[in-house]
């Protein structure tokens, strides 16, 4: 299982250089798709697309037909074999308008839109996203893109005053992420404490979060350090939903936080690649860096945060009173469901057994999470990771794992159907991971009691998009695929009705 795990994961992972016609440099902005020979003012129905916001991602749209885009992502900045990540805009639109649109340069092959994933959607009068059909979506062998794979979906837009918004997967960007924690700062509480440990290249903050209780941080008291990182690559969005879901555990009144505050301290870095996230790149810094390959020797100009970030483990590693004992990275993952981990290869067949017992847990605690898909390797090609690195340096208690989270869906153990993650299906995942700290120090019988079910409220249903699919409902695979672009004409995609 490890060796193929390594090899699929290897393959998925590799940028290609293939698949650009021409150089992309930015973002399109406000750009307005007319009709080849057309003259005059655009009409309702002449494609607006735009990507100049944070964490926006379109590098060029060509006019195929007047139901027909061809869209480009723009390559992340200063690299171009990384091109995963699309969030962008559309507005003028007309009523019952229906395209189909081809993102034709992607660096991957291999996807979880093979096996139903579909795009994000959500438009100015229904603000929250909703997953477009599985049945809309096709992945596809392209010969008019150099025989690339192309992910086309078709679409409808149903309301001329709004402007729609796509993208590969919840977004989750800087700015959310500094309201996020300005609001945990503005509730004064004790055991809650965030630093500034250093600044990206473009002088954006690399936060610092400490959470225990008071007592832990005295002079001289002995520390059980308990490390998360997220956003090493900043098209994973997943991974902040997930370590937002830790912090809130973490912060709450629940009882297990409670008693995880009093025996643990944990420190918390949200976000490792503000400036990637910022800019919309899916893997790499500013600068081009995948910062994940350069832990081994990061450089305090190039690297900044992870710097800042290494440099305050070894000073922990360093400091007598303090046991660094688990180090967790979070990821998502573009091909695989569910959740599952990466951990390390040791000579030590204990330490080994011993490592195993964080994920063995995390499975009893979480449906989603797979024991089954975590795997151990020294995989060559992984030596300058966080889980690789650490897992060198530290001690023979410490631990060091690659938690990683599926773009797309899990499936639950002895079902067969994928339930598409929500952005709350997420952040439980990362409860989940918090309270399982107490079943690995067996602090159970030290929670005070179990908290009564919340009871839950009713909302109101939002409006769907003709078609889409409600969030956390499970879906099929796609039932068919994309046939070459001369033998399918647009306005034969027929679109499911409400």
């Amino acid at each position: 299982m490890t060796t193929n795990m390594a090899e699929r994961s290897r393959t998925a992972e590799t940028g290609s250089d293939i698949g650009g016609d021409d150089i992309i440099a930015g973002n399109v902005s406000k750009y307005t798709v007319l009709p080849a020979g057309y003259c005059g003012q655009p009409k309702k129905g002449h494609l607006i697309f735009d990507a100049c916001f944070e964490s926006g991602n379109l590098g060029r749209v060509d006019h195929i037909t007047e139901f027909e885009y061809d869209l480009f992502i723009r390559p992340d900045t200063c690299n171009p074999r990384f091109r995963v990540w699309f969030n962008f805009t559309v507005e003028n639109v007309k009523e019952s308008q229906r395209v189909i649109f081809n993102v034709v340069n992607f660096s991957k092959t291999k996807s979880l839109y093979r096996d139903g994933m579909a795009p994000m959607v959500k438009s100015t009068s229904r603000p929250k996203w909703q997953r477009i059909p599985s049945k809309n979506v096709y992945y596809y062998h392209c010969p008019d893109h150099r025989k690339n794979y192309v992910m086309s979906f078709a679409f409808c837009f149903d309301r001329e005053d709004d402007t729609y918004q796509f993208a590969y997967c919840y977004p989750y960007t800087y700015t959310r992420l500094q309201h996020y924690l300005d609001n945990l700062q503005r509730r004064n509480m004790d055991y809650f404490c965030r630093e500034l440990l250093g600044l990206s290249v473009q002088r954006r903050q690399l936060d610092l979060l400490t959470i225990t209780s008071p007592a832990n941080l005295r002079p001289g008291a002995e520390q059980k350090v308990v490390f998360i990182t997220a956003r090493v690559h900043p098209g994973e969005t997943p991974s902040s939903f997930v370590c937002q879901g830790i912090i809130d555990f973490l912060v709450s009144q629940h009882p297990i936080a409670k008693v995880l505050r009093d025996h643990l301290v944990f420190k918390i870095a949200p976000m490792l690649n503000p400036d990637g996230v910022y800019l919309g790149n899916y893997r790499c810094s500013l600068m081009g860096f995948d910062l994940n390959r350069h832990w081994a020797n990061p450089s305090p100009w190039a690297h900044p945060t992870l710097h800042g970030v290494k440099q305050l483990i070894i000073e922990m590693y360093n400091n007598p009173k303090i046991n660094l004992e688990f180090y967790i990275d979070i990821h998502a993952h573009s091909t695989m469901m569910n959740g599952f981990m990466y951990g390390n290869i040791f000579e030590d067949e204990e330490r080994f057994q011993r490592q195993a017992v964080l994920p063995k847990l995390l499975c009893q605690n979480a449906e989603d999470f797979s024991y089954s898909s975590t795997s151990f390797n020294r995989d060559a090609v992984k030596a300058g990771t966080g889980r690789r690195f650490l897992g060198g340096l530290l001690n023979d208690t410490s631990y060091c794992y690659t938690l990683e989270v599926s773009f797309y869906s899990y499936i639950v153990a002895g079902t067969t159907t994928a339930v598409p993650y929500t952005e709350e299906a997420y952040m439980k995942l990362g409860r989940n991971v918090a309270r399982t700290f107490l079943d690995y120090y067996r602090l159970n019988s030290l929670v005070e009691r179990p908290l009564a079910p919340t009871p839950k409220t009713r909302k109101e249903k939002e409006p769907l998009f003709k078609g889409a699919t409600p969030q956390g409902q499970g879906t099929g695979q796609v039932g068919s695929k994309l046939e070459k672009r001369n033998q399918t004409h647009p306005k034969d995609q027929s679109l499911p009705t409400q």
